[in-house]
């Protein structure tokens, strides 16, 4: 049988005729690349390099943290997303759902010498941020998902809590209050997202996990993340996948000035709480137990009680120095700290069901939590 012959010469032309789409291909990409790298060098070398932030302020106040071009702020502005839409398209990518239910919660605030963030909590126009972003000012501008922007008022801040409340007109918008997490439901562990205006730059969102809960910081409770929180982020929205805010987004632990993976967001219900009580003009009280405690003696979990303070919520429980309080509601307490947060995460007049240990026996006891004076 005869073996099948090739047409070589044939052959060969077909690839000669190759090579010049092949060098114009190459060309094309090696010019893309340029032109890649000049932009990219461009949009690198315009940003701030660092802003140093200390272990108790993530302070939004350094005007240095505002992008430095009229065209760069324009940019910032996102476009108006159909959340149900978007829900629809990455109904595999969480992140994306999350960020697309809460970003039209979110506001850039600007009070002159510097930026922070806001979330919407209430259709009426009542805005939930930290105290140290407004500082002692009266108003602040308020720039909506959509770029449109009003002046607002601030109604009220708590310096020990670090949450202040804003109030705007929607003057004919639709606002869209975030939904609120159930703080009993956060949990170690679980996704998180961050939202606001790391130096500047608004509408940012960044994803972590809940690193710890109940995390008590200059005697606030406070949710620790990874999620990447900067100078700007102050006062946003720490959100779980369901979109919901599980904390407002307040300060960082840093050795360098940037964001280690060790921030810290106050707990929603803490928020709420002293939110409500601002809104109503009233003098803020936070939920009051009356105990001094330690870490137990013989080197168990829970927190032992030293003293307890006359005509206070412990005294009236029944709580006696030497007890050990091992759980709130059911929810374990591992330490000191942790049961001042299991504590101050309450309204005043809210009943706890301890889970005690006296003088080796297990009880329980109820406490009707009194308020601060």
């Amino acid at each position: 049988m005869a073996r099948p012959t090739v047409d070589a010469p044939e052959l060969d032309t077909t690839k000669r005729r190759r090579w010049p789409a092949l060098l114009l291909a190459l060309a094309t990409i090696g010019l893309s690349g340029l032109v890649a790298w000049a932009v990219a060098s461009n949009v690198s070398d315009d940003q701030p390099t660092a802003v140093s932030v200390d272990a108790t302020s993530a302070t939004s106040s350094d005007t240095s943290a505002a992008p430095q071009t009229a065209e760069l702020q324009e940019e910032s502005v996102p476009p108006v997303v159909d959340t149900a839409l978007s829900a629809e398209i990455f109904e595999n990518e969480p992140f994306a759902v999350a960020a697309a239910k809460i970003r039209p919660s979110v506001v850039q605030l600007n009070l002159g010498t510097g930026l922070g963030t806001g979330v919407i909590i209430d259709a009426d126009g009542t805005i939930l941020t930290a105290a140290h972003v407004v500082g002692n000012a009266t108003d602040v501008r308020v720039t909506f998902f959509d770029g449109s922007s009003v002046d607002g008022e601030v109604v009220g801040t708590h310096a020990p809590t670090d949450v202040a409340v804003v109030r705007v007109n929607p003057g004919g918008r639709t606002l869209v209050p975030a939904p609120l997490a159930d703080g009993e439901n956060v949990r170690v562990g679980q996704f998180a997202v961050a939202v606001g205006s790391p130096f500047g730059f608004d509408q940012t969102v960044t994803a972590g996990i809940i690193s710890a809960v109940d995390r008590v910081v200059n005697t606030v409770s406070m949710v620790q993340t990874d999620a990447p929180i900067n100078p700007g982020n102050s006062g946003g929205p720490l959100i779980n996948l369901q979109g919901e805010v599980v904390g407002i987004n307040d300060l960082i632990f840093t050795e360098d000035g940037d964001s280690s993976g060790v921030g810290f967001a106050i707990s929603i219900d803490l928020a709420m709480i002293v939110a409500e009580q601002l809104i109503a003009g009233d003098d803020v009280q936070l939920a009051f137990l009356g105990v001094r405690t330690m870490q137990p003696a013989n080197g168990s979990a829970g927190a032992q009680i030293e003293t307890v303070e006359p005509n206070s919520a412990a005294e009236s429980s029944g709580l006696q120095p030497g007890d050990i309080v091992t759980a709130v509601n059911g929810d374990s307490t591992r330490g000191s700290a942790e049961l001042r947060a299991q504590v101050i995460d309450n309204p005043p007049g809210t009943v706890l069901v301890l889970d005690v240990v006296r003088d080796g026996a297990p009880i329980t006891i109820e406490v009707t939590l009194g308020e601060t004076s």
